[in-house]
């Protein structure tokens, strides 16, 4: 999963390229703040959409595409201004529903980072419908522009209009802002407590039923992923898969995975046991450790 950054610098303009050179000598996991983005700005002489179009090469470049070979990437841009890369993942020999798309990475890489809300995504391809639904989700529909090169700038509403969302199954919040899930455990186990507190994070008003995902790496690098539900259901984002495409984005492989942990509720009105076992085993021979919280 290692990038050749300089093929792709000496394809961008050499503004950027000479601005972006330092920044990629140092660990890159496709995140610039909004202080190393205004940076960028001035260094290039590129601004705001300008900017993101030029990158979008770059993220691009983090797609995991075994299948399909077309590697999709996007930028969100949070409410601090900060930049969040996203690229697809296939997974190998696996039903395709189990991918992810760019959209989906870019605005799962935000909301783990902490962002409540994202103003723009960028991508380098007309979102597909799955995605335009994703987006939907989103706490701010309505403002969420969405640009492609040679097309500008429009908004969510233009490339999904008569949308149907949360607001349609009276759901008053949306993904990123949601009130927290109550689910408890009685552990000691310093990984099943960081996957709660994802477990209790994550979006699922549909269903209400919460669940995260840890993976553990042999040098003790830990990945999660929270479950994001959507109001048209097809377009719900599982936990394992954003955990693993959390470490596509850090370029970590997948046979590092040491440990993977699955936090749901007992008796839930859902489970993501045997989706998970079923992407799991497809990267990896680790056996997925499962444990289940009670809600209040």
């Amino acid at each position: 999963m290692s990038i050749n950054y300089q093929t792709i610098l000496a394809a961008m303009p050499k503004t950027l390229a000479k601005s972006l050179a330092a920044r990629l000598e140092q660990p890159f996991y496709g995140q610039f703040t909004a202080a190393e983005r205004e940076t960028l700005e001035q260094q290039s002489g590129l601004v705001d959409h300008d900017l993101l179009l030029a990158l979008l090469p770059l993220a691009a470049e983090f797609a995991y595409t075994p299948v399909s070979g077309f590697n999709v990437g996007a930028i969100a841009v949070g409410e601090s201004g900060s930049l969040y890369f996203g690229a697809n993942m296939e997974l190998p020999q696996q039903t395709l529903f189990h991918s992810v798309h760019g959209e989906q990475s870019a605005i799962s890489h935000a909301w783990l980072a902490g962002e409540k809300s994202i103003s723009d995504i960028v991508v380098n391809a007309s979102p597909c419908g799955h995605c335009r639904q994703f987006m939907n989700e989103l706490t701010t529909p309505k403002e969420l522009q969405i640009t492609l090169p040679n097309e500008g700038s429009k908004s969510l509403s233009h490339y999904l209009p008569y949308a149907f969302g949360p607001k349609n199954l009276g759901i008053s919040y949306g993904l990123m802002s949601a009130p927290a899930l109550p689910l408890t455990i009685e552990s000691a186990d310093e990984l099943v407590q960081l996957a709660l507190g994802h477990a209790q994070a994550s979006y699922a008003p549909y269903s209400k039923s919460p669940a995260a995902v840890v993976l553990e790496t042999e040098d003790g690098q830990h990945f999660c992923g929270r479950y994001a539900e959507n109001a048209a259901f097809n377009p719900s984002l599982p936990p394992m898969q954003m955990a693993l495409n959390a470490m596509m984005l850090k370029q970590v492989p997948f046979t590092s995975i040491q440990r993977a942990l699955l936090i749901e509720a007992e008796a839930a009105e859902i489970s993501q046991v045997r989706a998970s076992k079923s992407a799991l085993t497809s990267i990896s021979n680790v056996e997925l450790e499962v444990v289940f919280g009670h809600q209040e």
